[in-house]
């Protein structure tokens, strides 16, 4: 158990203190089915600087590289999970809030639950933190390991919204209740060694999106309405995919790269189709807007493009780009706070994460 600067307080953690694993009623060979103790919470005597207070700008004397980039919830924070750590920031003000920094490793994953101070990692980057198959849960306010959800196999990605928890694995994707750690579903779906999944993040409304059991198709659960779609969105394997923040719509791209294409997801319609250039290209990532007025796409060409939607018809807006060139955003490198981050192919992702809280 790693120690801290900050002691444990006396006040009840909302998280049980053991390994939580799928219910009985969902029994499948991808999660055990045991729990135990974990090591309790103590305050260290002799504290080092393993872990950084809470707010602090954490360093270490080998270079940090990045690992993953993700937003929170409303989007109006995004945490960098790096090889040694992870950091949390605001987009508006722009500023560091908090970071960990550990001598034995980092992560792959960090989502941040914002109406707690809980955070969701999976261990990753060259030497990882944590085993692989492993959901670990970190109170930030009381600075110590809260609990664990334990896998057979490898966890590929993490979502969280204020009531669920989502852990996708590379054949299953299991959902779980964010208070008592209850398994409520589990999807199966093709291969998905890059754990493509999206959630919805309005109060009422949960639809999860997530790619089927063929290539090209995606999955969409309204679970208020207990009502399932299933969407052939590209002829050839989905690359990413997005929800807007109610969950109506959504973004999808293929391996091709070319085409992105928007859909409701309460009748599978396909509402518009945009284009992102004629060459073949990695798509890293979707985002809507919050009004769902404006989609923005980045892929390896180092350019970030932003299509004017039509599919929110209480909105006015301008004339919608149809090719590359009336959207494409050019990117600079910048200083700030996030020079740690290394390597090219992360740079379209985090303009994207940097400028898009608009």
């Amino acid at each position: 158990m790693p120690t801290s600067s900050a002691s444990c307080e006396s006040s009840p953690s909302p998280w049980p203190l053991y390994i939580v694993n799928s219910s009985p009623r969902f029994s499948d060979s991808n999660s055990s089915m045991h729990r135990q103790p974990l090591e309790p919470c103590h305050p260290d005597p002799n504290p080092n600087l393993d872990i950084q207070k809470p707010f602090s700008i954490s360093r270490s004397s080998d270079p940090q590289t990045l690992v993953h980039l993700s937003f929170f919830m409303d989007h109006r924070f995004f945490a960098a999970g790096t090889s040694h750590g992870f950091r949390v920031f605001s987009c508006d003000p722009f500023r560091e809030l908090f970071s960990r920094e550990f001598k034995d490793g980092g992560f792959a994953a960090v989502q941040m639950h914002l109406r707690s101070s809980i955070l969701a990692l999976v261990g990753g980057g060259p030497h990882s933190k944590f085993p692989l198959h492993k959901v670990i849960f970190w109170d930030e306010r009381q600075s110590y390991w809260a609990s664990e959800i334990s896998f057979r196999s490898e966890v590929r990605s993490i979502r969280l919204r204020y009531d669920r928890i989502v852990v996708v694995l590379e054949h299953k994707i299991y959902v779980y209740t964010f208070n008592h750690l209850r398994l409520v579903h589990q999807l199966e779906t093709i291969a998905n060694p890059e754990g493509l999944c999206a959630v919805s993040q309005l109060d009422g409304s949960l639809v999860l999106a997530c790619i089927g059991l063929r290539n090209g198709q995606v999955r969409v659960e309204h679970y208020a309405a207990k009502r399932t779609k299933f969407i052939m969105a590209h002829d050839s394997k989905i690359a990413c995919l997005e929800l807007s923040q109610d969950g109506l719509f959504l973004a999808t791209a293929s391996s091709k790269g070319t085409l992105v294409r928007i859909f409701s997801t309460l009748d599978a319609t396909l509402l518009q189709e945009v284009r992102r250039g004629t060459d073949q290209a990695d798509i890293y990532s979707l985002a809507f807007s919050s009004t769902a007025q404006w989609l923005a796409v980045t892929s390896d060409k180092g350019t970030v493009h932003v299509f004017n939607l039509k599919v929110n018809p209480g909105l006015e807006g301008g004339d919608e780009p149809q090719n590359a060139s009336d959207a494409d955003v050019a990117v600079t490198k910048l200083s700030s706070p996030l020079s740690f981050i290394q390597g090219k192919n992360f740079l379209p992702s985090l303009i994207y994460l940097c400028c898009w809280y608009i």
